[in-house]
């Protein structure tokens, strides 16, 4: 039949039909889709589009160390201020799971029992002979390192040495000769008080006699003779008792008494006599007598031979007539012997110790 005729649903393309309320047959894919030509060509019948299918779903990852049922890791505190600056604070776990984890502590562990020390996992290669050599060449110390601390130690040992006799010196021989002087003292005082009777001649350190200078605060022996080691050195004060520099004893009626003494080191009991005025008194206390000195005049430098200083009218003293003097001599500068120092005085009272002491020795 060749007729026109009206379209029926069932004549629609596949994917336009559909059933309608009543189960017919109505258009449910791509309704929304603008109506095929009719003069067009017809579509073979389901011939739907290719539909890109959707990916996968996504799996979790399964722990390559079990799986079994485990429990989780307690979820992490903030760690306090304190204990974040704790030299104690516990190592951060390390990545790459629970095996990794073990094998971490296990080599902290290895650390801590070779004292703190970390291990080497592999040991190294085994060096030849000739290695062998040359480090140990390169370990010793060249000439010139064994050279330099040579010379350092040999500049330690002179400073500390130099340092002790410095301390000798300066310190430790002012307090063995204040020792001895003030044994020498004592004794000389005991045996005055118990009666012994002093020969009126003394052997070469023998002490006989007692220098006090009152504004100084110098209460020293005396005694017989200038000799280094039996008597300056020992703290005392000697008189020069020999020829040719022998000079009178305070009880002789005219004449002038001599005494030399350390300025420095060994008691320096003349350190400061430079500090004399003249008026200032000078007391020689022996067994039966006071004699009272008064300064007179200070001879600041002169030359060790200059021996005129001790003369019964000793030169550039002012004295001009005999008489009864005393004449102190010492070294100057301080702490050297290049030069020496004079103070002389002249005598003005001589007291028994029956009477007491003198007026320049009562406070």
């Amino acid at each position: 039949m060749t007729a026109l005729r009206p379209e029926r649903e069932t004549d629609l393309p596949y994917g336009q039909q559909s059933y309608g309320e009543s189960g017919t047959f109505e258009e449910w894919y791509d309704s929304g889709a603008p109506q095929q030509d009719p003069g067009a060509p017809q579509q073979t019948p389901y011939e739907a589009p290719y539909v890109t299918p959707s990916a996968a779903p996504y799996e979790p990852p399964v722990d390559e160390e079990t799986v079994a049922l485990r429990i989780p890791d307690p979820p992490e505190r903030p760690i306090p201020a304190s204990e974040a600056s704790s030299a104690t604070r516990a190592p951060e776990p390390a990545p790459g799971g629970r095996a990794a984890r073990r094998k971490a502590a296990k080599r902290r562990h290895r650390r801590h029992a070779a004292g703190g020390q970390p291990q080497r996992e592999e040991s190294a290669a085994p060096l030849s002979r000739v290695e062998a050599r040359r480090l140990a060449r390169s370990r010793k110390p060249g000439p010139g390192v064994i050279a330099s601390r040579a010379i350092g130690e040999v500049f330690i040992t002179t400073g500390v040495l130099m340092l002790l006799f410095v301390t000798y010196q300066l310190w430790w021989t002012n307090v063995r000769a204040h020792a001895q002087a003030g044994k020498e003292a004592s004794d000389l005082q005991d045996q005055w008080e118990s009666g012994e009777r002093n020969p009126g001649t003394f052997e070469p350190g023998q002490g006989f006699a007692i220098l006090r200078i009152p504004k100084l605060d110098v209460v020293v022996p005396i005694a017989e003779g200038i000799n280094s080691k039996k008597v300056l050195d020992r703290g005392m004060v000697g008189h020069y008792g020999e020829e040719p520099l022998k000079t009178a004893m305070p009880g002789d009626k005219t004449g002038n008494f001599g005494l030399a003494g350390h300025r420095n080191t060994h008691g320096e009991p003349f350190r400061y006599i430079n500090r004399l005025e003249p008026g200032d008194p000078i007391v020689v206390e022996t067994q039966d007598t006071y004699y009272v000195y008064k300064m007179a005049s200070i001879l600041p430098v002169t030359s060790p031979s200059n021996i005129s200083v001790l003369d019964p009218v000793p030169k550039d003293s002012g004295f001009t007539e005999p008489g009864r003097y005393i004449t102190l001599t010492t070294c100057t500068p301080e702490f050297t012997s290049k030069y020496r120092m004079i103070v002389w005085g002249k005598m003005v009272e001589e007291r028994p110790r029956s009477k007491g002491k003198p007026d320049a020795l009562v406070e």
